[in-house]
């Protein structure tokens, strides 16, 4: 297929700079980018549909045969005869260029142009810079130097991703899983070329098997089967060599199961001929993946499970041993099986998830027996996702729901179903697991039954419960098997959703000091940030946290990644550092994406959205709301952070009747769950703010009180700090402003060395407000300033803009409007009664009755001469 007919995906960001750039040559004249990579990576497609955007347009291909012919380019994109001499070239197609509108001029495949067209396109750019014309050359290999001095920007076409590659898929007649997506873009580095050979040429049947061998497109397997004849008898057995070991062979690893006495000289040949990369020529790797498929096929499989044999003899490493072994088995082995299943199991145990994944799936193919084979194959599942991989995962789904129903079946199903946050059925299938499991006979399987409860429980917030199944689940298990680690590294966080935060901390200093290495000491140092985080220790909480996440680069897995990822994102907002915290939910955003993971998400969002409506990015904060809600949010793990983020959105926006009918459903789901405890999530001072500001002042002090005492008995500060600012809020609300102040100052003193310097800029704002309308008016400016500045400091422009209108409301700083002059009280009522905001809305904005912003309103049209509030914004326009 032509690259003209490719099926156009992808490449959003190219084309908008692309665009851009055609628009700014109106004004800036002339300007010249190139677009490189390897052949099939979708040049020709890009540029063509960059021409077919706008009527003015130039095209030219150039090709390897015409190089020698002067003018070759010039003469299409003249559509006749170029003159012979290149400057004479150059004016003649500045006469065409000449236009009022830009002109997009396309040289693809400019490598192979010829030098007179090139020397005349330089002359263009140098001669005639105020042109409006961007010049858009395609290049693969070395760019020529006439056109190389003059190009502004390059783009480097990357491959498209799994998501892309399965709509070039469904172009094409193919409906991809996303595994397989995956999988089929690692394979060709998502160069649409190749992806687009492979569809044409295989099976379509193919593209249902997710352990289909994928081979290189015939146009691949050719070139390399042309180069290996070039390279010799030595180069041919030195890549065959290469393309079976693993990925950090060495040349001496290469020489010895190739059988060279001179593998320099192999490697030289090799190189020359494209078959091996750049890099270390003392571990040197085959060009990409599909030079490596091509060449396992052209050795015919014989040869290839020969060399497997071979390579088993003389690599050291037992596991790499065992599999070349399994690659040179291509039938059930018993034996081979037995070993496979062991290895995987030792691997599970360290928290090698992925490479578990893959050996239990290798031992099932080897098994004879259909019930071990079954086995092994669900077991394969649960690995893959221990590992986050869910996407792969769901696409064993059908073939492990047709196997007969085993307790291990119901428990992998559920731990599937948990992770892709559907609560109802992951209760189902625990339940059925647990029903139908003997614990005499099969301790192994009820604890690890038991450790899926317990994941099921700490996504539901429910501490207790958690604790008894991790309990169970350590009673049964072996104390280093996986499902015991695992429980133990969970439990501690049962105990501080359960109301023992001391305990929860002294488990995982105790858990840290025996898993210290490797990829289960990952989820006790995410466990341990998360209590750090709750228990206000943020600097403690963040060096554990970021540990974690660097962990993922060690063999960590993904779903524990994902934990301390949106927990990093907490920690990062709370202290203040607000662009370290999108980063990190820009992290887990990818990663959630790369795996299936959606459990996570609304974690992830509660973070950014906050962030967005703190900024005033309204846009933003409603996309966040939206990407928390599109998981199936069964969990309270992803309903609390949901409701927050909807919550918090509508306090930015000072609408705290909506702050109360979001939040509100929280205390329905408290009883028994993390809710209850302070500082695990910020909702009872976000709700009972909302219900003073809303005017129900006794809902606020009984709900207030219980939490003030857990607060207190806990000894949590920063909780006790955001309920003292609410108390404060209600006592000034009722006419106590000396107890309010009392209040303010207690939640700043529990502040008092605790780097959480949002908490810290919301509390002065509110300590400002209470003061102002108790009319301390100085007093009320120095705390509002205060706020001012810390949120100036944290980027929050939508607080920034409320403490200016604070601190003008509050007289210190009078203004006129025009020959009229309105009180700085008057002038903020107009402003936001201009802005369409009801007399409600205004009252709770400024911290005043509803009675108050009426009485002002009058005065202001009677001084302005306007007679409704259409009239006011009007005059405000």
């Amino acid at each position: 297929m032509s690259p003209a007919r490719a099926p156009f995906v992808g490449r959003a960001r190219e084309i908008t700079e692309l665009g851009r750039r055609v628009a700014t040559t109106s004004t800036d004249g002339i300007d010249v980018v190139a677009v490189t990579g390897p052949a099939g990576i979708g040049k020709t497609t890009l540029l063509r549909r960059i021409a077919t955007e706008f009527d003015n347009a130039l095209w030219a291909s150039a090709t390897a045969w015409e190089t020698p012919l002067a003018g070759g380019v010039m003469s299409q994109l003249l559509q006749g005869p170029a003159p012979a001499d290149p400057v004479a070239a150059a004016e003649e197609l500045a006469r065409v260029l000449a236009a009022e509108f830009p002109t997009v001029l396309v040289v693809d495949d400019a490598e192979d142009a010829d030098p007179l067209s090139l020397q005349a396109l330089s002359t263009l750019t140098r001669h005639h810079r105020r042109i409006p014309a961007l010049i858009v050359v395609s290049v693969v290999g070395e760019m020529p130097s006439e056109i190389g001095d003059l190009v502004a920007r390059t783009f480097e076409l990357p491959g498209l991703r799994p998501g892309e590659v399965a709509e070039l898929a469904s172009a094409r007649g193919h409906i991809l899983h996303p595994a397989t997506a995956a999988r089929l873009t690692r394979h060709t580095d998502g160069n649409p070329g190749h992806v687009l050979a492979l569809l044409d040429e295989l099976a379509p049947e193919t593209w249902s098997r997710l352990d289909a061998p994928l081979p290189a497109p015939r146009r691949i397997t050719e070139q390399v089967d042309a180069a290996l004849d070039r390279a010799g008898p030595h180069g041919q057995a030195l890549c065959v060599a290469l393309a079976v070991l693993d990925d950090d062979a060495t040349l001496a690893d290469a020489a010895a199961l190739a059988v060279l006495d001179d593998p320099l000289t192999a490697l030289e040949s090799a190189t020359r001929e494209g078959l091996v990369g750049p890099g270390d020529p003392g571990a040197p790797r085959l060009r990409d993946n599909l030079t490596s498929a091509a060449v396992l096929d052209i050795a015919g499989p014989r040869a290839v499970a020969d060399a497997h044999r071979r390579a088993a003899d003389l690599v050291a490493d037992p596991a790499r041993r065992l599999r070349h072994r399994v690659a040179a088995t291509p039938v059930p082995d018993e034996a081979l099986a037995d070993e496979v299943d062991t290895l995987a199991r030792s691997c599970g145990a360290e928290g090698a998830w992925a490479q578990a994944a893959s050996l239990f799936r290798d031992a099932s193919r080897l098994t004879a027996d259909p019930l071990a084979r079954d086995e092994r194959l669900t077991r394969s599942v649960d690995a893959l996702v221990a590992a986050g991989d869910c996407l792969g995962a769901a696409a064993y789904v059908p073939a492990i729901e047709s196997l007969r129903e085993t307790p291990l079946r119901n428990a992998v199903l559920a731990y599937l179903a948990i992770l892709r946050g559907r609560s109802t059925e992951a209760e189902m299938r625990l339940a059925r697991a647990w029903d139908i499991v003997n614990t005499d006979r099969n301790p192994a399987d009820a604890a690890f039954i038991a450790q899926r409860h317990v994941l099921h429980t700490l996504v539901r917030c429910e501490g207790e419960q958690l604790v008894h199944w991790a309990d169970r689940a350590l009673g049964l298990a072996d104390e280093d098997s996986p499902a015991a680690i695992e429980a133990a590294a969970v439990r501690g966080l049962g105990l501080l959703a359960a109301g023992h935060p001391r305990r929860a901390a002294a488990a995982y200093d105790d858990l840290s000091n025996r898993v210290r290495h490797g990829a289960q000491a990952q989820r006790v140092v995410m466990g341990r940030g998360w209590v750090q985080l709750v228990r206000d220790d943020v600097d403690g909480a963040r060096a554990s946290l970021e540990s974690a996440v660097a962990a993922a680069a060690l063999g960590g897995s993904t779903r524990i990644t994902l934990w301390a990822l949106a927990w990093l994102a907490r920690v990062r907002f709370a202290a203040g550092d607000w662009d370290d915290a999108l980063a990190s939910v820009a992290h887990g955003r990818r990663l959630a994406a790369e795996s299936g993971i959606v459990l996570v998400t609304p974690l992830l969002e509660w973070t950014a959205g906050q962030i967005a409506a703190l900024r005033g990015d309204w846009a933003g904060a409603e996309a966040a709301v939206r990407a928390a809600s599109s998981a199936p949010g069964e969990y309270a793990m992803m309903r609390i952070p949901t409701l927050l983020l909807r919550g918090q959105i509508a306090e930015a926006q000072a609408d705290y009747a909506a702050v109360r009918r979001i939040v509100t459903p929280l205390r329905g789901m408290a009883r028994g769950t993390s809710l209850q405890e302070p500082g695990y999530w910020p909702w009872p001072d976000l709700l009972a703010n909302a219900m003073v500001l809303d005017g129900d002042l006794d809902g606020a002090d009984e709900f207030l009180r219980p939490h003030e005492q857990r607060a207190r008995s806990r000894g949590h500060r920063s909780a006790a700090a955001r309920l003292a600012y609410a108390r404060g809020r209600l006592l000034g609300a009722q006419g106590d402003i000396n107890a309010a102040r009392r209040a303010f100052d207690e939640a700043l003193d529990r502040l008092d060395g605790l780097p959480l310097r949002y908490d810290l800029a919301r509390i002065n704002f509110a300590y400002g407000q209470t003061l102002r309308r108790a009319g301390k008016r100085r007093a009320a400016d120095a705390v509002i300033s205060a706020a001012r500045e810390l949120y100036l400091a944290l980027g929050a422009d939508t607080y920034v803009a409320r403490c200016d209108r604070e601190l003008k409301a509050g007289g210190l700083h009078p203004q006129r409007e025009g020959t009229v002059e309105l009180t700085p009280q008057e002038e903020a009522v107009s402003n936001l009664v201009a802005q369409g905001r009801s007399n409600r809305e205004v009252a709770a904005e400024l911290y005043v009755s509803q009675k108050t912003v009426q009485y002002h309103l009058t005065r202001i049209y009677a001084k302005l001469g306007v007679r409704s509030r259409s009239e006011l914004a009007a005059l405000r326009r």
